[in-house]
């Protein structure tokens, strides 16, 4: 099992999140895509005991899963982490579950709603319509989740990779008309949350956009 982690200025947790999964005993690889970070989140990376691929700039989280996606393709089982679940990341193990019994080709993690709202749910919103709209009627609770695991089959099949923020929302799509089967699957995983400042409404309007440009390109898209 290999596991594919896109980070960007993920200094303060990325070594916790590689240590963490590098301690299930089904991973054998981890690959970090060092999405042009500015701090030293490929150094630390490589110390925790990753395979890590450094872009010499900042270009998105699909682009970055796209491009240390050859690195995890022959593995049977692939997950998909981002870089800020620090400790939390071991319940990736709760991901794999479902793949080797052969129930799902392609398990996403929920989140615990969060006690304070720290978005505005329309990027969720949109993202959730989109699915069932373009997915066959399948409605997502955690249509943004980048913490996924995939069989072989599944991966392939499904890229490559949107670009940007609209790459979950692709994925699921692309899965869903393909024949695949989808399971969420509940855990306690958190990572850092949007606020309600500037540098919050950027983030969620950039990522609306995203989105909004995945779902048009998906309504295009023919099998």
């Amino acid at each position: 099992m290999a596991v594919l982690i896109p980070a960007h200025d993920e200094g303060p947790r990325i070594a916790r999140t590689v240590s963490a999964v590098a301690s299930l005993p089904q991973v054998t690889r981890i690959v970090v895509v060092d999405d042009g970070s500015d701090d030293d989140t490929a150094d630390l990376a490589a110390e925790a005991g990753a395979k890590v691929v450094r872009l010499q700039f900042n270009v998105g989280k699909g682009a970055a899963l796209e491009a240390g996606a050859s690195r995890v393709a022959d593995a049977d089982i692939i997950v998909l982490l981002d870089g800020d679940l620090a400790e939390a990341a071991v319940q990736a193990e709760k991901l794999i579950g479902p793949i080797l019994d052969g129930s799902a080709d392609m398990t996403v993690a929920t989140f615990p709603r969060p006690e304070g709202k720290a978005g505005f749910g329309l990027v969720k919103g949109l993202a959730r319509w989109g699915i069932a709209r373009m997915g066959g009627g399948w409605l997502a609770d955690a249509p943004l989740s980048g913490q996924r695991a995939l069989s072989s089959e599944c991966f392939e099949s499904v890229r490559p990779f949107a670009t940007g923020y609209g790459v979950e929302v692709a994925l699921t799509i692309r899965a869903l008309r393909r024949g695949f089967r989808l399971l969420e699957v509940p855990t306690t995983m958190s990572h850092a949350a949007t606020g309600r400042d500037v540098a919050g409404f950027v983030h969620r309007g950039r990522q609306f956009v995203h989105v909004a440009l995945a779902l048009t390109k998906m309504a295009f898209e023919r099998d």
